[in-house]
């Protein structure tokens, strides 16, 4: 037996991608059912910015995503930074009850800290986490520097979310962060908006996250990615099912590098196919 791998982007509607991802002339709402069919899930950005969407708008997505499919949401931003997880409880049940149409394409959902949250608010996380519905998977992305030392702190952290079985986000950013930015205002931008952490690779239940923050320079981006392949291979032998998300400095490339990762880890362990992106396809025919 073997776990599962759910490969995703940051996003599925993204207007760059037509030709490639999508066909040329695709139309918006056309983008989760043909990204649904390469994909197996998304990081749900929306959430985090948005906060929760409307019902109509949830059963869309329902109506849309195959069986397969996982969306992995972030719990909005006014939420875990505006009100630092205090507070939260009436607003958060509120926020799982507009997802819950979803309920079997739920993947792992996100609480992104800010980079500030540090080892004295753990007791607002371990609040959440008490009372998180046990059918939906959690995972915990932080980014204060003293969670990235091996100390006291990531211990407390790390033993918080294996006791509730949730596992910690893994931002693996060394590809961006591999050149200086120099005159690329699209790399400067994405240096800015990305924590340079360390990267420790641990699973501390089921559903390991990563988020690989790729470069423009596919040489750095294999080379970094390397690591990685006998690593997922390793949690799925242990059937665990890992999520991971691709991203580049703008995201263009994202898509075609997701890909090229699938297939070097295809190499490793068995993997079902990808389907073909809808732009290539119908370039193809011509």
């Amino acid at each position: 037996m073997a776990g599962t791998l759910h490969l995703g982007l940051a996003m599925w509607a993204n207007a760059d991608w037509r030709g490639t991802l999508y066909g040329r002339y695709a139309e918006p709402s056309d983008s989760l059912p043909d990204y649904g069919r390469v994909f197996s899930c998304v990081e749900g950005n929306t959430t985090f910015y948005s906060g929760a969407p409307r019902e109509d708008v949830v059963a869309t997505w329902a109506r849309q995503a195959p069986e397969h499919f996982r969306f992995c949401f972030k719990l909005p931003s006014r939420l875990t930074h505006d009100q630092r997880l205090v507070g939260i409880e009436d607003e958060m049940d509120q926020f799982f009850e507009r997802l819950a149409p979803l309920h079997d394409r739920l993947g792992p959902t996100m609480i992104q800290l800010p980079r500030d949250f540090g080892a004295d608010e753990l007791p607002m996380l371990e609040a959440v986490l008490k009372r998180w519905p046990t059918s939906l998977p959690c995972a915990v992305e932080v980014r204060h520097s003293e969670f990235f030392h091996k100390g006291t702190a990531e211990q407390s952290l790390n033993r918080l979310l294996i006791t509730h079985g949730a596992d910690r986000v893994m931002l693996d950013a060394r590809a961006l962060f591999a050149t200086p930015a120099g005159d690329d205002t699209r790399l400067q931008q994405a240096q800015r908006e990305k924590p340079r952490r360390p990267l420790h690779v641990l699973s501390t239940a089921t559903q390991p996250v990563v988020r690989f923050i790729g470069h423009f320079d596919d040489a750095i981006n294999h080379e970094r990615f390397t690591p990685w392949i006998e690593q997922m291979a390793l949690w799925m032998e242990q059937e665990k099912s890992p999520v991971l998300f691709v991203h580049t400095p703008d995201n263009r490339a994202a898509p075609i590098l997701a890909r090229a990762f699938h297939a070097r880890l295809a190499e490793r362990i068995a993997l079902p196919a990808l389907a073909d992106f809808a732009g290539e396809r119908q370039e193809s025919l011509f």
